[in-house]
């Protein structure tokens, strides 16, 4: 059977569609760098130029650094928001009482709007809506990607069907699917929050594997500073503005703490937590820092006025939207550099401290042993 005559050239000769080989989504915006005008014995000069005793591969970067563009760190922003608005809703909705039913309400509209936002963002980065349902044909435990999109997919329905709750005048069956489906969004909150901090663990990039044990839990306290600011924003009337308060103020004081926690782990290499020091990414971390002491002063200081608490909640959102795209930034420095890359393998971190996790030995090929030396005498033949 022939394609009919208007699908006539716009397919080629082996009948499969252009459409198909479109270049969308985050690798898009790859640029080809042009090859270097001289020709190779040049790059002599460059090794000889390093400095002794920190060898890099040709000064060229050993990483490809993350090709993410601004949806990414947006996403890791409206995710932990999403999902700190619903864990502070269920703790709303367990105290139970007249008091915490406006919070209840604000909190599972501003989980449902969050959980869609990232969904967006997340679509738009990958180019094409079916790529974000294709990650969903498989359950993987070890990847924090396919478990952050079924955790993300999970979320969202059940936050939905809460917020419909919070706004639609529902029969007494669906008041109490309304309210259960609450719960089921605050269960799924609390790993939506920090999963984005295991995924970015989770790669090769030097300062990302060195500060794996705090980054999941720095999200997540950003995630609830940025609920709480959002209740400064838009306060809630009531008892309810108390306790979202002392949520907000807690979670700042954490995530100020693991800020600095964070810059103490990847010290372990000095060259690695330089990447959190210079650049676009320490200016971004340093006026998070700056933007979360000041909020917390105008929480501390009385009078607590509106215009103070109005100003507090910006200075809070702005903080914690700088700790993520400063983290991301500091990320992909990181993977630029080569020297970060090779003391941290030399520091025993990375890939070898999965091994001695394991108690295995580092693989080695034939006539090389664990430490990189020739393991047979000069002369003699090979094992």
């Amino acid at each position: 059977m022939e394609p009919p005559r208007e699908e006539i050239g716009t397919r080629d000769g082996r009948n499969v569609s252009p459409g198909l080989g479109q270049l969308l989504g985050e690798g898009a915006a790859q640029q080809v760098k042009p090859p270097p005008e001289r020709a190779a014995p040049d790059l002599l000069p460059t090794v000889a130029k390093e400095e002794p005793g920190s060898p890099t591969y040709y000064g060229l970067p050993v990483l490809k650094e993350p090709v993410w563009t601004w949806e990414i760190p947006a996403y890791f922003f409206t995710g932990g928001l999403a999902g700190a608005c619903a864990v502070l809703a269920g703790a709303a909705q367990l105290a139970g009482g007249a008091p915490s039913r406006a919070l209840v309400r604000r909190a599972r509209l501003l989980a449902a709007g969050g959980a869609a936002a990232s969904a967006a963002l997340l679509i738009d980065d990958l180019g094409r809506p079916g790529r974000f349902g294709a990650m969903l044909r498989v359950f993987r435990p070890s990847s924090p990607m396919n478990q952050g999109t079924w955790v993300l997919s999970g979320f969202g329905a059940f936050s939905t069907a809460a917020a419909a709750g919070a706004v639609l005048s529902l029969p007494r069956p669906l008041r109490g699917a309304s309210e259960a489906a609450g719960l089921g969004a605050a269960l799924l909150g609390l790993p939506l929050v920090g999963y984005t901090g295991v995924l970015l663990a989770n790669t090769a990039v030097p300062l990302w594997q060195m500060t794996g044990n705090t980054l999941p839990l720095l999200f997540a306290f950003s995630g609830a500073v940025s609920a709480g600011a959002a209740f400064d924003l838009w306060p809630v009337p009531g008892p309810g503005a108390t306790m979202a308060r002392r949520f907000g103020l807690v979670a700042k004081g954490a995530e100020l703490a693991l800020s600095r926690i964070m810059h103490l782990e990847a010290s372990a290499v000095p060259r690695v937590e330089m990447a959190l020091r210079r650049g676009r990414a320490g200016r971004l971390l340093r006026l998070a820092r700056i933007a979360l002491l000041a909020s917390v002063a105008l929480d501390l200081l009385p009078p607590r006025g509106r215009g103070r608490r109005l100003a507090s909640g910006a200075l809070a959102m702005a903080g914690t939207l700088a700790v993520r795209f400063g983290v991301v930034a500091a990320g992909r420095a990181s993977a630029r550099d080569p020297r970060a890359t090779f003391e941290m393998q030399r520091a025993g971190h990375g890939a070898a401290e999965i091994v001695r996790e394991k108690k295995r030995p580092m693989p080695a090929p034939p006539g090389v042993d664990v430490g990189g030396r020739e393991s047979y005498q000069h002369g003699a033949a090979p094992p």
